[in-house]
Formats: C-alpha cells, sequence, structure tokens
C-alpha cells in the first residue's frame, strides 16, 4: 500500500527512492509535526533564520518545514526545508491547500497575517496583528521580549544585549538557546565554480579579501562612501602583510557603478554583480577574510564561515553574532545607533569608521586564516575565462 505519510510521496509521481512504495522501504521517512516559517524580508534576517532549523528540529522531531519568503534564492539547497514556497500567485495556491500544526510566523507584518489567512493552522508562534486595525502584537508571552524591543529605542540600543538569533530563538519558544550557526547549501556546479573563482583571483596568493561595497536601499547609510571605500584600499595597498592579498570587490547589481567608481588607481577584482544572488554567494564563498557593513554580505560571510570585519553606524552591532570569526568595528558618531532611513549630518556616521580598527581586524583575520586553513587542494585546471 502507497505510504501517504512518508515525507518523499507527492501522489503524482514515484519518489525515485524506492520500486515500491512500501512500509518496506528503506527510505520510508513518517512526517512528523507540518511547520509553516514564515520570514519573508529583509534578505539577511531570511539568511540568518536559517540558524533557526536545527532547533525546529530538535524541538519538533521529524517535522515536515515549508518555508514562504521573497528571498527563495538563498534558501535553495537547504535540505532541512522540505517546501519553498514565494508570493506569486501559484505558490500562493499551494498554501491555501495545506494544513499545519504549527506556523512559525517571524515577520511583524500584515503580509505575515494575510498569509496566515491563506491556510489552516493549528497553533501560531511569533507574531499576529490585532484584528480591529490591524497592529502587529505577539502571538505568546514569549514573544513579548522581543516585541517590546521593537516599541522602544533605549531598550533596543543600550539595554538588549541578546543577538537577534536569540531573541527570535527564544520568541518562537524552540528550547534551550544553542547558538546555532546559519545554513548555507550549494550545488555541486556552484562549488565548481567557486573554486575556479578562488583560483583565478588567488593568483597562488591567499588569503583572499572581499570588500561588500553595498547594502540595501531601506538604510542606505549602512555601506561607506565611495570616496571612504578608496581610503581603504589605500591602506591595503600600503600594508607589508595584507598589500600581498587579493582584493576583491563585491556587491549585487546596483553596486555595479560603485565598484567601477571605487577601483580606478587600485588593485582589485571586480566580482560579477549582476547575475543574482546565488552568484553573488559563490563569490563570496570564494574569498577568506570579509569586510562589509551591516548587510546581506555580511550575513553572507557569517553563514559561509569566513573571517567577516563589520562595520556598524545605524544598526545595533550587539545583534549581530559573528561566531568568533571576526570582529565589529564601531562607528565613532555619537548618534549610534539610530536606525534611521534618511540622515543629512554634515558628517555622516560612515565617515566616522576608524579604518586602522579594520586594518587590525583583518591582521587578526589573516593570523585566524593561517592557523585554520587545511592543506591546499591540488590545483584547477580550466581555461581563463572572465570568471
Amino acid at each position: 500500500m502507497p505510504q501517504t505519510q512518508c515525507r518523499h510521496f507527492s501522489g503524482y509521481k514515484p519518489c525515485a527512492k524506492n520500486l515500491n512504495c512500501d512500509e518496506s522501504c528503506a527510505s520510508l521517512a513518517p512526517v512528523g509535526p507540518r511547520i509553516l516559517v514564515i520570514h519573508l524580508e529583509a534578505f539577511g534576517a531570511v539568511l540568518r533564520s536559517t540558524s533557526l532549523l536545527p532547533a525546529m528540529a530538535r524541538r519538533y522531531p521529524g517535522a515536515h518545514i515549508t518555508w514562504i519568503t521573497k528571498a527563495p534564492a538563498l534558501l535553495k539547497h537547504v535540505e532541512q526545508i522540505d517546501r519553498l514556497l514565494t508570493l506569486d500567485s501559484e505558490d500562493l495556491l499551494k498554501l491555501a491547500a495545506l494544513e499545519f500544526d504549527v506556523a512559525l510566523v517571524i515577520d511583524k507584518s500584515l503580509v505575515a497575517e494575510g498569509l496566515l489567512r491563506q491556510t489552516r493552522v493549528k497553533e501560531v508562534r511569533g507574531f499576529v496583528t490585532e484584528p480591529t486595525h490591524g497592529a502587529i502584537v505577539a502571538a505568546s508571552v514569549a514573544a513579548d521580549e522581543l516585541w517590546q524591543l521593537g516599541l522602544s529605542d533605549h531598550a533596543k540600543f543600550f539595554v538588549n544585549q541578546k543577538t537577534e538569533q536569540q531573541l527570535v530563538h527564544e520568541a518562537l519558544e524552540l528550547g534551550p538557546f544553542t547558538r546555532d550557526e546559519y545554513i548555507v547549501s550549494f550545488s555541486d556546479e556552484e562549488k565548481s565554480l567557486r573554486d575556479v573563482r578562488r583560483t583565478l583571483w588567488s593568483r597562488g596568493q591567499a588569503p583572499i579579501i572581499g570588500i561588500n561595497t553595498g547594502c540595501s536601499g531601506v538604510l542606505p547609510h549602512k555601506k561607506l562612501s565611495i570616496e571612504g571605500h578608496r581610503q581603504l584600499l589605500q591602506l591595503l595597498q600600503q600594508h607589508p602583510v595584507l598589500s600581498l592579498s587579493p582584493v576583491v570587490l563585491l556587491g549585487g547589481r546596483e553596486d555595479s557603478e560603485r565598484n567601477e567608481a571605487i577601483a580606478p588607481d587600485h588593485s582589485v577584482i571586480l566580482s560579477p554583480s549582476t547575475r543574482g544572488l546565488r552568484d553573488g554567494l559563490v563569490s563570496v564563498a570564494a574569498c577568506d577574510l570579509v569586510v562589509s557593513g551591516d548587510s546581506l554580505g555580511m550575513h553572507m560571510a557569517i553563514g559561509l564561515g569566513k573571517w567577516v570585519v563589520a562595520w556598524f553606524g545605524p544598526s545595533c552591532a550587539q545583534e549581530i553574532d559573528l561566531y568568533g570569526r571576526g570582529r565589529k568595528i564601531l562607528t565613532q558618531a555619537p548618534c549610534s545607533p539610530c536606525w534611521k532611513r534618511d540622515c543629512h549630518k554634515a558628517i555622516m556616521c560612515y565617515d566616522q569608521v576608524d579604518f586602522a580598527h579594520v586594518i587590525g581586524a583583518l591582521e587578526e583575520g589573516l593570523q585566524w586564516h593561517i592557523s585554520s586553513s587545511k592543506p591546499p587542494s591540488p590545483a584547477i585546471s580550466f581555461s581563463p575565462s572572465p570568471y
């Protein structure tokens, strides 16, 4: 008899695990609780929330996890996610056909509430909306601390010392917090491309320093100015040791012109910037040390286990966990953090970052890289190409 309660069973085609769909199948995987995760954006936060997946597995053994997001590319190939949905119309129809035991709502938004109302859920953890006028409220007492932090700048900026992972973990009632790492997965093709880029960029030298030059347009001041990046490059080129490392400018499509403006007169490599999030993830993976503002590029580097030098201006450094692989550089601006989307001060927070501290953190990262590196892999043979 077909095993309809196996996580591999779809009902419209064989699962390719076994010719016979019965109780004797060695790949039979009974489905446990059905979990819906709603985390749409911001993209860096979505990537960070992959660190919650191990806790979900511990809290709900055998769980079947459906995750709905606006950033499916970042979650691609993550085997802990059984079903990945977006906001397109076809996926919303799929959502309407499903039932869940628990919904873990990480986003504080009306869209998240609208998604909840398109399916059937027995229990909601995280955040919901007050039905009469749509205000966001905590779904349970456990989420109250995170909810309250969103209502008080003083508490968020100066009192709280928990990382965002811990706050969300506790809000979702996932059990004891164990500081699980991000989960990032690559296809074999992406791994090959990563290795090719690393070989091409390193020119036999290591480590490779990646500088992520951009950030989301929501908080545009979480990136250094063009001139600030050029000053940092000048210091790197003057350094007796760091100058030996290739420097790659990282970024997305929106950073292409910035990177071209930063590059002149400096020996830098421009990573591909118009090929999408997955390709950008591959470029970060090809680097060893990464300098970035509090952005998606920073989260990519953290998730990939790089040494991260992260500078903070508008946002809260204490909410970020570098997992012992990096250093946080705080702006000297007295008004930081502020989380302001617009600012017109004569001297901006990104102009008050001490690059000497950035250089010192990279020196430390170089020693970390040397001490943690495995013996080099055999050289990869390939025909020269533009990446």
